[in-house]
């Protein structure tokens, strides 16, 4: 987002109007670690000395991800940021700068009405909420009119190097854990689709998800961790991700999920958009039962793999049935 060079903003609309409006908006939520943010062809990024950068991007599309009819410009918003802001907590990093493209139809740039927002400022609302919580500067990103609704995010973290949480570190005897509950997201979205309540009501867990960057921080300050992804597209598919990696299988105790109230088994397993950590731990590792006021529940644990065996098991009583990747998947039919 920098503004072009002999170009004069009309006050009240256009694309640079907008830019300036952002500028402004932005620049409250400036970190040290942020040397030079919007106005520039690039910003500026300081790195500590013997850290290393964590980037992740992430892309929400009107139709796809959010819907205009059902998802507050706020919690859009918030979802977009919260989306990147989960992948660095996953990795145990600190969140060190925001870049946010957005498309847009020119009807959500400019305002409604005399006394209502445009659409776009109310989804910087939630933004950068989100982002002054989580002291991350919008450092700068692109404009563009758009037949629809899209907003890509690019998040840059920062770790100490060679100590960032990898999904590829479980071995088998591992105990494997989640934060938090597992199903609200899901759960919370059906009912939304059905006119139930949002904000603080039954759709919070779905519309404000919360990226769990202080237990990801606490895993990796205390190396507690030996491998780690955030629950985004569905407990059974990440775990089959992490499992993949780390060229290991897994046994899940359906009894000891923690299933947000009001979801189901299914919810939880597949539901995905929960942005909880699940991560492994040595038998050593001492693990609470809370971390920085979130939940911490063992929910299995990792084994070896088998190549005539499942990838994933879920253990029901004395029951034990191969357990598939279900969750969200891109492109799949």
């Amino acid at each position: 987002m920098r503004r072009k060079a002999g170009a004069t903003a009309n006050p009240n609309r256009g694309e640079l109007a907008l830019i300036e409006r952002i500028r402004g908006r932005a620049a409250r939520t400036a970190e040290s670690g942020l040397t030079l943010g919007i106005g520039d062809d690039c910003a500026l990024l300081r790195l500590k000395t013997g850290e290393e950068a964590a980037v992740t991007t992430d892309l929400s599309i009107e139709g796809r991800h959010f819907r205009l009819d059902l998802h507050p410009p706020e919690a859009v918003g918030h979802r977009t940021l919260a989306r990147g802001l989960s992948d660095i907590a996953a990795m145990g990093a600190r969140p060190l700068a925001a870049f946010l493209s957005l498309g847009l139809p020119a009807e959500l740039a400019e305002p409604t009405g005399r006394k209502r927002s445009a659409w776009v400022d109310r989804f910087l609302d939630g933004f950068l909420s989100l982002a002054s919580q989580h002291k991350t500067p919008l450092a700068g990103g692109d404009l563009a009119q758009s037949p629809v609704a899209l907003a890509d995010i690019v998040l840059i973290g920062e770790v100490p190097r060679g100590k960032a949480l990898l999904r590829s570190g479980a071995r088998a005897g591992d105990l494997l854990y989640v934060t938090g509950c597992l199903g609200g997201s899901a759960s919370g979205l059906g009912r939304l689709r059905k006119g139930g309540r949002n904000g603080n009501g039954v759709a919070a867990a779905h519309l404000w998800p919360e990226p769990r960057i202080a237990q990801g921080v606490w895993l990796r300050n205390r190396e507690a961790a030996s491998a780690a992804i955030d629950v985004s597209d569905g407990l059974s598919t990440d775990l089959h991700h992490l499992c993949e990696e780390s060229g290991v299988a897994a046994e899940i105790d359906s009894a000891a999920l923690p299933i947000c109230p009001g979801a189901s088994l299914e919810d939880a397993l597949h539901g995905g958009e929960d942005y909880e950590l699940l991560f492994t731990a040595r038998r050593t590792a001492r693990i609470p039962k809370e971390i920085a006021g979130v939940a911490v529940t063992c929910i299995g644990a990792i084994v070896k793999s088998r190549a005539s065996g499942p990838r994933v098991t879920l253990m029901d009583g004395a029951r034990r049935q191969p357990l598939p990747a279900r969750g969200w998947e891109h492109f799949r039919t």
